[in-house]
């Protein structure tokens, strides 16, 4: 049976050589984040992804939680895991040190994030909405409300979640109809909320429910959202728990897979009604609501990086070990393990390439996130911050689609006994399906990018981040005799040719046609994503190149490293240019049908 292994070298890779470590070193409060203790880090993650959550991850995809009397109960191991992972620290590892977090940079707990997502998703599904919560709070509670949750929250005694959808009102919160009445110092909250991910459980000894609602007064539509926290158990005066709120657990969805993640449906003043907790500005909630969600969105990113490299590693450990067959052209001899095949290898080689190009641009995305918090110059923070803006809708999108894709690729890779579910290889798949939903759907994702990002801005953060892309071209002609780079430096200039040609015409199109350009929105987010991954594949060649020549250590990887850039160029850049056809010229026979005539 498959054990995960975190893929330390190529984080170390990514985080000092690839994006830099130096950039965020540099920042105040991070001065103390060296390389020996992103090593420490991401070492220690490592061992308590493949010891601790990597054994729950078969057993609790089969057992699942279990709903009783309102009251869910994790899948066995889960609660032992949980305190070992809060008392370890983890999940305070990117938290402000003065409500008892560690201080790490984002760009170090993504990576963390991605070991503990593929050793057990359905687990680290709790920890993450909690952070989530944090982020909320800390930027829009009062002093209060931060003093009152923030400690607990992030030492993880508390867990946190994010209630927005309800039956009647999924990707579209305007149709959100819970309610918010108004009494005293607080609001008594009542509705309905479904797909609340671990929205009730046993592991902590308090859950806080951030919830989307509307005031008596409010206006309809997105401006009449509030935001309020709403505890499982009041909190008193001096911290303690008082007494149980109007809030209760209802049912659990019986889901596709990440069964042992409880997806509840939430019920929320069956008698008195639910107290609850403004926190900013009445009618300013979903703005509130979107400090967690765009976190929400990265993490889930990161989840789709995590889940397509579990896939990865168990599909290559099936085929380095099962039997079949003799090598191409051989028609005598023993029988090989199918690693030898050329097609399982090109399986195999679309894997590995997608998932470091994936790795990287998560990582990348992270960095521009620290960079926006806490780079001392304002100017600075803004452009970061743009940046950042860009690439989560990227980072979304196009990472968990490809986590759909690289889990499939994992089944195939198995033949037959892919679709057997006691080899494993399956729930990868039924588990990275939920990740192109979470958040936004996909299309979401693209009508954010093609629309926010980059329609509105009339392209001046996409077409500045081609240019940053464009500088490393100078870098590859000086090293163009080498072949692999030379075949790289090529696809890469005609990729980013056609991502530009594409951004033009978005800025030209959308104003003037938003049904045109919102129909090719999802080939633009994964030519995005294509591309840059493809940019950052090209920096990690030429980096392993440099390595090489110089006769580094751990030779094996660079050499591996620059063979699995030439093979994304050759194999997964060329897309650049289908999805140029699909996004330019694909919008008339994408609406050509009558609703009739489907």
């Amino acid at each position: 049976m498959s054990t995960y292994s975190a893929p330390i070298d190529d984080m170390q890779f990514v985080v000092k050589d690839l994006i830099g470590l130096e950039a965020v070193s540099q920042l105040p409060g991070f001065e103390e984040v060296t390389a020996d203790l992103v090593d420490a880090v991401i070492e220690e993650a490592g061992k308590f992804a493949s010891g601790v959550l990597d054994p729950l991850n078969q057993p609790g995809d089969q057992k699942g939680a279990v709903l009783d009397e309102h009251v869910v109960t994790p899948a066995p191991g889960f609660s032992d895991a949980y305190d070992q992972f809060c008392e370890a620290g983890w999940g305070a590892l990117a938290n402000d040190p003065q409500w008892g977090g560690q201080g790490l940079p984002h760009s170090i707990s993504a990576l963390t994030s991605e070991m503990w997502n593929a050793a057990c998703m359905s687990f680290c599904l709790c920890p993450m909405l909690t952070s989530g919560a944090i982020q909320a709070i800390k930027r829009h509670g009062t002093e209060q409300q931060q003093a009152t949750f923030l400690p607990n929250l992030v030492s993880g005694k508390w867990a946190g979640t994010m209630n927005l959808t309800e039956p009647q009102a999924g990707s579209d919160l305007s149709a959100v109809r819970a309610r918010a009445v108004p009494e005293g110092d607080h609001y008594r909250i009542s509705g309905t909320k479904i797909f609340i991910t671990w929205g009730e459980h046993t592991m902590t000894e308090n859950i806080v429910h951030l919830v989307l609602a509307r005031t008596p007064d409010a206006p309809e539509g997105v401006k009449g959202i509030s935001l309020f926290i709403v505890p499982k158990f009041l909190v008193n005066g001096d911290g303690s728990l008082g007494d149980r709120n109007d809030v209760k657990c209802v049912s659990i969805e019986h889901k596709l897979g990440i069964h042992a993640s409880p997806t509840c449906v939430m019920a929320y003043g069956d008698g008195d009604g639910a107290i609850g907790y403004l926190v900013g500005e009445e009618n300013r909630g979903l703005e509130h609501m979107f400090t967690m969600m765009n976190f929400a969105r990265l993490e889930v990113g990161i989840e789709g990086v995590a889940i397509a490299d579990r896939a990865y590693q168990r599909a290559l450990e099936f085929a380095k070990t099962r039997v079949q067959g003799r090598e191409a052209g051989v028609r005598s001899g023993d029988r090989v393990t199918i690693i030898h095949h050329p097609d399982v290898r090109r399986m195999l080689m679309s894997m590995k390439a997608q998932i470091e190009a994936m790795r990287a641009l998560a990582s990348l995305a992270s960095t521009h996130l620290d960079l926006a918090l806490k780079h001392p110059d304002k100017a600075e923070r803004m452009r970061n911050q743009s940046i950042f803006d860009l690439l989560t809708p990227v980072v979304k999108g196009w990472c968990t689609e490809q986590s759909i894709e690289i889990a499939s690729v994992g089944v195939q890779v198995h033949g037959g006994m892919g679709f057997v579910e006691e080899t494993g290889a399956a729930q990868y798949l039924r588990d990275a399906r939920i990740t192109t939903l979470y958040e936004g759907t996909t299309a979401i994702q693209a009508n954010d990018l093609i629309g926010r990002k980059i329609a509105f801005e009339k392209g001046a953060t996409a077409r500045a981040f081609i240019e940053q892309m464009r500088e490393l071209d100078a870098q590859l002609g000086k090293a163009a005799a080498h072949d692999a780079l030379s075949t790289i430096r090529r696809t890469l200039n005609e990729s980013l040719d056609a991502l530009s040609e594409c951004v033009d015409w978005l800025v030209e199109t959308y104003p003037h046609n938003v049904k045109s350009a919102s129909a090719g929105s999802v080939p633009m987010l994964k030519m995005f994503g294509t591309v840059a991954g493809g940019w950052l594949m090209a920096k990690a060649a030429l980096i392993a190149k440099q390595r090489l020549d110089e006769n580094a250590e751990n030779y094996d990887f660079y050499r591996a490293k620059l063979a699995t850039a030439r093979f994304y160029a050759e194999h997964i850049l060329p897309l650049a240019h289908a999805y140029r056809t699909q996004i330019m010229s694909g919008a008339e026979s994408t609406l050509a049908l009558d609703e009739s005539q489907f």
